[in-house]
């Protein structure tokens, strides 16, 4: 496994919507030629912050069609792929068409909350079956449930297929953790941009970022500097970044980036229910970021 496929910034894309709430296509080939040109290193397809919930698996494998042609080899694609049924989900892995994409990220298990043994038992199970690298997604805020340091680590020497880690716990001491028992090539990812930067410069490879969706030149900056030992300028832009990431989130993501594709004019700002579109007010704070950083 090439490590340096993955180092850096890479976007967790947005699902754009036309007004009467379709896949709007042509926004998301727009989308991907902006985050490319932008100079973001690999882009994911179908994660938490492209809406997957609401997508269905027809409209997903066009949109995955969507992403190949439009990336046409140009970057890394990284194809999410989780859910809660640990046999379905084998069965989903040896029938879905992985023609263009470089791994996997399968989210650990929501709503049913397994043990760490479970989880554990959920990926070995995974491992065996990928036709792709996979990596591991820890978004405890959103499934319950935390694959702690401990899990990981026995996954990482165990399943051989496990790659790497989207760590977006927030949590820096257990993200230390990871880094210090990994095997040689084993790749850490933040998933958490209040926390990329530091956990980064702790050795960490990059990001599967939100923020750099819509502010990508200059997130990423803060990342490579980071990855050059420039400490003062990583961290002046993450104290830059900081209010926008808070107003990114405050009312729910996608929401926030959404808000901020619009104002590029490279979106419609619409969500399908049950989410919905940032506040008036909170749109008008990100104008102020949008105008301010590109």
């Amino acid at each position: 496994m090439n490590k340096s496929l993955y180092v850096g910034t890479g976007v967790a894309v947005v699902t754009p919507f036309t007004t009467d709430l379709k896949v709007d296509f042509n926004s998301l080939r727009n989308l991907i030629h902006y985050l490319i040109d932008s100079d973001i290193r690999y882009l994911v397809a179908m994660g938490t912050t492209a809406e997957s919930s609401t997508i269905s698996v027809e409209e997903k494998k066009q949109i995955f069609d969507c992403f190949v042609e439009t990336i046409d080899g140009r970057v890394p694609l990284i194809m999410g792929l989780g859910g809660n049924d640990t046999m379905a989900l084998q069965r989903a892995l040896q029938q879905v068409d992985t023609t263009g994409f470089s791994a996997i990220l399968s989210v650990s298990p929501y709503y049913n909350r397994p043990t760490q043994e479970g989880i554990y038992q959920h990926y070995k199970a995974l491992d065996a079956v990928t036709p792709l690298p996979l990596i591991l997604y820890n978004v405890p805020g959103r499934t319950s449930s935390n694959i702690n340091a401990e899990t990981t680590l026995r996954i990482a020497h165990d399943c051989p297929n496990v790659i790497g880690i989207k760590d977006a716990s927030g949590d820096l001491d257990q993200g230390k953790a990871i880094l210090d028992g990994r095997p040689d090539d084993f790749i850490v990812l933040s998933g958490d941009d209040e926390t990329a930067i530091p956990l980064i410069q702790s050795g960490a490879e990059g990001v599967i970022s939100v923020i750099a969706g819509g502010f990508p030149r200059f997130f990423s900056n803060g990342v490579v500097a980071a990855l050059e030992g420039d400490d003062d300028k990583a961290n002046e832009i993450a104290t830059l970044a900081q209010p926008i990431i808070d107003l990114l989130f405050v009312e729910g993501n996608p929401g926030g980036i959404k808000a901020v594709l619009h104002q590029r004019g490279l979106i419609e700002n619409q969500l399908r229910l049950p989410l919905v579109p940032v506040s008036s007010s909170v749109k008008s704070k990100l104008t102020t970021y949008v105008d301010q950083y590109d």
